[in-house]
């Protein structure tokens, strides 16, 4: 029967059969409370409200009855003093909230937190206490939660006085999350979600996965609020399905009829309600597609129904038929497309030596291929049918930005026509703007390839580091600076510079704001090396110090360099997803600690390019100098020993003194029988001797 609105039995003048048929419903659907209380607030409104009142009483003793709580505590809330007089309604509420939460860990507790113990004078009052309590149960002792970066874990202990919760996951126990962060940072899962199952089911979901591949992908997929990527899928299912296990799983996993994969964008997989619902998303999804959105539907459905594919297929080779001299590119995917299904119509068989023939516009052909492997294809046919093929590869190095292709253009060039072939790469070092995606892929090759090192070595230094800042080249960045490190290209560069150039280079390296002090030091120290001449006068002069010292320095380098700065940038990196950069305290004290750790390593390349062992074997002990133990005297009787080392090696509390001291300065040139201060007290020298480390 037809449920008949207000309007309709107010223009019939049948108000009597409203009991009725308020009965009938409530036997039909109990908890359709919309219904029930938008009919019994237009009885109140029209004058009708003891009828009202009566129908909602009825209708209350009956959730009651069917144990309903949850439906009756939003009744009194939508529809409260047609219920009950406000008098009772805190009792009531809190009757039926102990229905609800009676039997949990901290019900009582939480009822007194939120303040529903006493008594409350507004209905405003009383229901923000029962909101608020109703939030905090979904978090009290036993529930189960998720956490980002976290995972799945189950809440250990609710700590009211310090408004805090502790859950225990998977990964860590005992992590603290406060009440109000609670509501973003935690989602509660409801029994059923595969996430709790992971928890609470884990040897089911392992059945699941070795014997219905598939039932365990809808499991997923059904869980999730929308279409999943296959990482997502993959991170969900992290603990059920192994690393060794997900190829085989996923791919007999995803061949199920009622998966749909997403046309275009990010590639993201849904579970439809049936198979045919399912051929209906993709034929919808594929209508309204664009073509190369359309080929990617086709390719990811080519054995889900073969009614489905020859329509698709028909519908390709009309667009690529349109396309041959709009779009060849296109045209020339989808020829491809289809053969390679078994799928190519018969009338399109012959276009494809059109498309690669003497008439064809090959850069435009080429610019409308997006596929590598296609392109890849295109210019090996372009080479074998057009006699100008070497003049559409030269053209077409300025605008590949693939490095394979890259590789196979210039290996072609340079074989056919090694002259042609080094006039590209000079007009590349002089204009590398113009071809961006070629200059970088020649300044990557140039690590191995010493003839391309050794054509202009200065230039290509210096147009790497000026690519490195200039915006043409941001895109690259992550590729050029790596260039810089041992073993890349600038590095190797060095060897080929002539003397008249280090002084260009040393420049171009100390300018390069691209770089960090800590890659810009060892490319300095080796230039200096290759070329000792431009070492400065003034840069400090050798520092000496223990072998010990050395070797010290050098470890903290290493692991300055190797463990902490990409620790820090990780640490960078995740306290820039946090948010709003001027209020974060992580992101700042990364960034402090960053500057710290480059001007600490700037220091250490320095200062070891500077090092010296000292050779205590070799110490001149006919006066005082760096390396030995000096035995001192005052006239009273009091005696030390004093050792001269490098500033690295200092400890004054133990007489060994840094040469840079003082104190040492003092020293340094005595010999037997000199007196020196020491404070207010002359010593004498009493014996010299070359220092012994322990």
């Amino acid at each position: 029967m037809a449920r008949r609105s207000f309007e309709e039995y107010l223009a019939s003048d049948d108000l009597a059969t409203i009991e009725d048929d308020w009965i009938a419903e409530i036997e039909r659907d109990a908890t359709d409370l919309d219904y029930f209380v938008s009919l019994a607030q237009a009885l109140a409104t029209a004058g009708e409200e003891d009828r009202a009142r009566g129908l909602l009483e009825l209708y209350d003793a009956e959730l009651l009855e069917r144990g309903h709580a949850a439906t009756r505590l939003e009744l009194l809330r939508r529809a409260g003093p047609l219920v009950v007089r406000f008098n009772k309604m805190q009792r009531e509420v809190l009757a039926t909230l102990e229905r609800l939460w009676g039997e949990r860990p901290n019900y009582r507790s939480m009822i007194e937190y939120v303040g529903l113990h006493r008594s409350i004078d507004t209905p405003n009052k009383l229901w923000d206490a029962v909101v608020r309590l109703q939030s905090l149960q979904l978090f009290d002792v036993g529930a189960i939660v998720a956490m980002a970066g976290q995972g799945v874990g189950r809440i250990a202990e609710v700590n009211l006085p310090l408004e805090t919760l502790k859950i225990d996951f998977d990964k860590k126990a005992g992590v603290t999350v406060g009440f109000r962060a609670a509501a973003k940072l935690l989602k509660p899962l409801p029994p059923g979600h595969l996430l709790r199952r992971k928890l609470e089911e884990p040897d089911a979901l392992a059945r699941l996965r070795d014997e219905q591949p598939t039932e365990l992908l809808r499991a997923v997929l059904e869980t999730a609020e929308g279409p999943l990527t296959a990482g997502e899928i993959r991170e969900m299912l992290s603990g059920v399905v192994s690393e060794a296990q997900w190829t085989s799983w996923w791919a007999a996993a995803r061949k199920h009829r009622q998966v749909v994969a997403s046309a275009s964008g990010r590639q993201s997989y849904r579970w439809e309600a049936s198979a045919a619902g399912a051929l209906a998303a993709v034929r919808s999804a594929f209508t309204r597609a664009e073509p190369r959105a359309r080929m990617e539907i086709f390719r990811k459905n080519a054995v889900r129904d073969d009614e489905l594919v020859r329509d698709m297929a028909g519908d390709l080779a009309s667009v690529a038929a349109e396309a041959l001299e709009s779009d060849p590119g296109l045209a020339f995917e989808i020829w491809f497309l289809l053969e390679r299904a078994g799928r190519l119509p018969e009338a399109l068989s012959g276009e494809i030596d059109q498309l690669t023939g003497p008439a064809v516009d090959s850069r435009r052909l080429l610019a409308g291929i997006e596929d590598r492997l296609l392109r890849e294809r295109a210019l090996a046919m372009l080479r074998e049918r057009r006699p100008d093929w070497l003049e559409i590869y030269r053209d077409h190095l300025t605008r590949e930005s693939d490095p394979r292709l890259l590789t196979t253009l210039a290996d072609a060039l340079a074989a056919a026509d090694r002259p042609a072939f080094e006039r590209w790469i000079d007009d590349l070092l002089a204009q590398p703007r113009r071809a961006t995606a070629a200059f970088v892929w020649l300044a990557e090759r140039a690590a191995e390839d010493e003839w391309l090192r050794a054509r202009s070595p200065l230039r290509l230094m210096q147009q790497v580091l000026l690519a490195l800042i200039a915006d043409e080249f941001s895109a690259y960045r992550a590729r050029l600076r790596p260039l810089s490190e041992s073993g890349g290209t600038l590095p190797r560069l060095l060897a080929h510079l002539e003397p008249e150039q280090g002084p260009t280079a040393l420049e171009a390296i100390r300018r390069a704001s691209g770089l960090e002090s800590y890659q810009k030091e060892p490319l300095a120290s080796a230039l200096v090396m290759r070329f000792p001449e431009l070492r400065e006068e003034n840069a400090g002069g050798p520092l000496y110090a223990t072998a010990e010292a050395i070797t010290a320095k050098r470890e903290e380098l290493r692991r300055l360099t190797e463990v902490e700065i990409p620790a820090n940038r990780k640490a960078i990196e995740e306290a820039r997803a946090m948010g709003d950069l001027r209020e974060n305290f992580e992101y700042k004290s990364a960034r402090e600690r960053h500057e710290y750790l480059n001007t600490r390593v700037a220091a250490l390349h320095r200062d070891l390019g500077r090092a010296r062992p000292i050779d205590f074997a070799a110490v001149d002990i006919s006066e005082v100098r760096i390396g030995a133990r000096v035995h001192v005297a005052a006239a009273d009787g009091r005696q030390r020993t004093l050792s001269l080392l490098g500033p690295w090696d200092s400890r004054p509390e133990d007489g060994i003194l840094s040469y840079e001291s003082d104190l040492a300065r003092a020293l340094l040139g005595k010999t037997l029988g000199e007196t020196v201060a020491l404070g207010n007290t002359s010593f004498r020298i009493e014996r010299i001797e070359p220092f012994r480390s322990a």
